[in-house]
């Protein structure tokens, strides 16, 4: 399956002289595979060392860190001579072994080989490493699959997703064949999201059944990384994960630690909501006193709402006939979650930070987003009066704030409205951060 995480690897790839490469992530969305595809299609000699699957790995950096010495010992292991200049050698779930993370420097010191590292957020994070190798390791993130990536999953032509950009790009509306291939892949996303086990699975077979039980084993395996890698809080980190779907389907969808324990105080949990973050299950959006850039500075900590990783495991985690209400239009169901939630996945995949505003004497936007300097108010509406939206008319009434553009997401197609601009739900993978390119492009320094 394609990931467009493939053409970050092929840049990095490129560069004449490079340090290692650490890929990080939640457990489930891809990294192994894509890193092995990326090895065995453009090296002419790849390594692939996982340290939960062989013991023997340890012993390769079990005293000296020298380059010399680790490269001869994992040659013995190999038992072959790896190509200087030609050769990928990718270390799967580096946490396991600390030493091999420290002993990056010195291989990318010696520079005979490149390297890739990965593991899960929790592992790289919550692992003690003697000495992290500071400026010899580059950091990329992945995410589960976007619905661009679903779609190519599903078979969608490039020339359809091609021409849903230009639609965006130009504000115009979609071609209507096109807008309802788009929007029937869209339900489908909801449901299945972007896991690759479960995209697979539904690519193949198209059975939903199969589907939720690919979800239920990645849930399982979440809750059992909490007894695996948390060594406090146990309790509370669990009970916060399995409370997410229930807070979302609240009127105002925000986290109240009151329904996860009626005694509960926020220094208390404080951790515990760190460390869902810290794993890539959750997704925190934090609520605004005002939304003027810089975005951060504005910030309400205390204040947020708490998104799953995936849609598709959000549906999995609500199972009571959402499903159904998903593909049969049913949208006097109370969706508006689900919406919310690939709107969040989404906008974070594409470097963009989860903030809201809840103010009184305005209302409540659903999210607010910084795109360079640009502020751009966002609405999500899962009903078909998707034009009434109270709180935005109210936003780009204040002067002060000199919103440009504000999108509102919805079943309609394209549509402009002074500032506002209507978008189909698909659209939201088009809502990306600016590149260091497109920030700095009109700006000349002169010396």
């Amino acid at each position: 399956m394609y990931r467009k995480a493939m053409n970050f690897l092929l840049e990095w790839k490129q560069k004449t002289k490079k340090n290692a490469l650490l890929v990080t992530g939640a457990r489930q969305i891809g990294k192994t595979y894509l890193i092995n595809e990326f090895g065995r299609k453009y090296y002419k000699d790849y390594v692939y060392l996982n340290f939960l699957e062989e013991d023997e790995l340890f012993f390769i950096f079990q005293d000296s860190l020298k380059a010399d010495k680790i490269i001869l010992r994992l040659q013995t292991f190999l038992g072959r001579t790896l190509t200087p200049g030609k050769t990928l050698i990718f270390f799967d779930e580096i946490q396991e072994c600390p030493r091999a993370r420290t002993a990056i420097k010195f291989l990318v010191i010696d520079g005979r080989f490149d390297y890739i590292e990965s593991g899960s957020l929790l592992g790289v994070e919550y692992k003690e490493v003697p000495s992290l190798p500071v400026g010899y390791e580059d950091r990329f993130r992945m995410y589960p699959m976007d619905f661009e990536e679903f779609c190519m999953a599903m078979g969608v032509l490039d020339s359809t997703l091609e021409q849903a950009k230009e639609a965006f790009s130009n504000r115009i509306a979609v071609d209507t064949v096109v807008h309802n291939v788009l929007m029937e892949n869209f339900r489908f996303y909801m449901i299945v999201g972007g896991m690759p086990a479960a995209v697979q699975e539904f690519s193949n077979r198209r059975n939903l059944k199969e589907v939720l039980y690919v979800q239920n084993q990645i849930i399982d395996l979440y809750r059992g990384d909490v007894k695996k890698y948390s060594q406090t809080d146990k309790n509370k980190i669990t009970a916060i994960f399995n409370n997410i779907p229930n807070e979302l389907d609240a009127h105002n969808k925000r986290f109240t630690l009151k329904n996860v324990n009626e005694h509960a105080k926020m220094r208390e949990y404080e951790d515990a909501f760190i460390w869902l973050q810290d794993a890539g299950v959750a997704l925190p959006c934090f609520n605004l006193k005002e939304p003027k850039a810089p975005l951060r500075l504005n910030e309400q900590s205390r204040l947020f709402k708490l998104f799953l990783n995936d849609c598709g495991l959000l549906c999995a985690m609500s199972f009571q006939g959402t499903q159904f209400n998903i593909l049969s239009g049913n949208l006097k169901a109370n969706l508006g979650s689900f919406f919310e939630n690939i709107v969040a996945q989404s906008l974070v995949a594409n470097g963009l930070e989860l903030r809201y505003l809840d103010k009184r004497g305005v209302g409540e936007l659903d999210f607010v987003v910084q795109r360079g300097a640009q502020v751009i108010p966002i609405e999500v509406k899962s009903s078909h009066d998707y034009r009434k939206h109270f709180a935005l008319n109210n936003v780009m009434k204040v002067k002060d704030w000199n919103f440009k553009e504000a999108f509102v997401l919805c079943e309609g197609n394209i549509e402009k409205n002074g500032k506002i601009t209507y978008l189909p739900w698909y659209m939201v993978s088009q809502i990306k951060q600016m590149t260091p390119e497109e920030m700095f492009k009109d700006i000349k320094v002169t010396i």
